[in-house]
């Protein structure tokens, strides 16, 4: 539908429906349609001059060839990390997590509302995401389907992504609006194929692992490895 023609429906509707239903009906309109181009038409020259300053500050190629993202939880930053010219994985910059549900510890099951806890893949880049733009992150991945067989755990749940600004989250990563318009454009640019997450209840490289005394034994396996990833990556300076 072009903008002008759901202009003109949009008229229509407000103009021959009572006000009690104007709302209904304009919510069951078809929303516009973008493509990534689209999106990175949209926003992508802002976001790469805002990366680029801190691309060049670290010494790191744009785009780069491989993007590490890391999740702090309790810390609420989300890190970036790519190769400088020496192949060596650098810290770039990081932006406040503005919203994610739960508290330490892994996603079990859907409807639990936890972010999961270790290193994915992303799977795509939404450019029509109902809160902005998203990029999906490949929860569950090989260790968590593992775990929960041997658990006897079923319905994993999924759909947990990295959006746009809203008023809430389930299991999800919400960052504003610059900041994920800088992560979406970003991972287009490098490529999906060459982009990780490693999502961590907290920073193992200044804290030791949260109750890990009471975790199962599974899950202080998953934290030895994620504390043992997170050791390969330079911590911010200061």
């Amino acid at each position: 539908m072009t903008a002008r023609i759901y202009a003109i429906v949009i008229a229509i509707a407000v103009l021959t429906a009572p006000l009690g239903v104007v709302w209904f009906k304009l919510n069951q309109l078809p929303r516009q349609q973008h493509s990534i181009d689209d999106r990175l038409e949209q926003f992508g020259s802002a976001a790469r001059n805002r990366l680029l300053a801190h691309f060049l500050r670290a010494e790191v190629p744009y785009p780069p060839a491989r993007i590490v993202l890391v999740g702090l939880k309790e810390e609420r930053r989300l890190q970036i990390y790519a190769p400088g010219r020496d192949g060596t994985l650098r810290y770039v910059m990081d932006h406040r997590i503005v919203a994610a549900a739960g508290g330490p510890g892994p996603k079990l099951r859907a409807g639990d509302h936890q972010v999961p806890e270790g290193s994915y893949r992303l799977r795509y880049l939404n450019p029509n995401s109902a809160a902005y733009v998203s990029l999906m992150i490949g929860y569950p991945n090989a260790f968590d389907k593992a775990r929960a067989q041997s658990d006897g755990r079923t319905k994993l749940g999924g759909d947990i992504v990295i959006h746009g600004p809203t008023t809430g989250t389930e299991g999800c990563l919400a960052l504003g609006e610059d900041a994920v318009e800088e992560i979406f454009t970003l991972v287009a640019d490098a490529g999906i194929t060459n982009t990780e997450i490693l999502i961590t209840p907290r920073d193992f490289r200044s804290h030791k692992s949260p109750g890990s005394e009471d975790a199962s034994e599974w899950t202080r396996a998953l934290y030895a490895r994620i504390a043992h990833n997170l050791a390969k990556l330079p911590a911010p300076e200061g």
